[in-house]
């Protein structure tokens, strides 16, 4: 198995997903907040996504982080890199749990991420899929440099805006203090 690094932000813990963030991914799963990322699912069909989103690790050598609210150990989203089967190349992407929204975490998750990628991996560019009409999403990746580049199409998914992020040599440190 692939150590699954923990990385630390000012105010997030990225660690490896676990048991414990089952409830609530199933929360998040449930509601109309996932519905840009296959959801709303049932609770058998959240634990499998959890599954998969663990299992991306061995598979890849890298994927993508529970990401906690360090203050309060509480879930606040998944986030990290992401590259299964059918996408068009490695991806940088964020799903924030119920009410952990409009705090400025998933940029601040996703740009440890992309540091990690382009710093630890030799990643020398990355996207972002959003589907058409996650507003949010595509502000996330704007704050985070990146710009429109294409569409691509899913299978499941439909449309989705490529967003393509700065190259490593445009991007300043985002604020990671340390790899574990």
């Amino acid at each position: 198995m692939t150590p699954i690094p923990t990385i630390s932000t000012p105010r997030l813990t990225l660690r490896a997903p676990e048991l414990r963030d089952y409830p609530a991914f199933a929360a998040f799963y449930a509601s109309d907040r996932s519905r840009f990322v296959g959801g709303p699912a049932t609770s058998e069909q959240a634990w499998r996504f959890l599954a998969v989103e663990l299992g991306h690790w061995p598979l890849r050598g890298y994927g993508r982080w529970a990401v906690e609210e360090t203050a309060t150990g509480k879930l606040a989203g998944i986030v990290g890199l992401w590259n299964p089967e059918g996408w068009p190349e490695p991806e940088i992407g964020w799903d924030l749990m119920n009410g952990f929204e409009g705090k400025g975490y998933a940029t601040e998750a996703a740009s440890a991420a992309r540091d990690y990628a382009y710093d630890v991996l030799g990643w020398q560019t990355a996207i972002s899929l959003v589907a058409i009409g996650n507003d949010a999403s595509a502000r996330v990746a704007q704050r985070l440099g990146a710009t429109p580049d294409g569409m691509f199409r899913h299978e499941r998914f439909g449309q989705l805006e490529i967003w393509r992020h700065p190259a490593p040599s445009e991007v300043s440190d985002g604020g990671m203090e340390a790899y574990a």
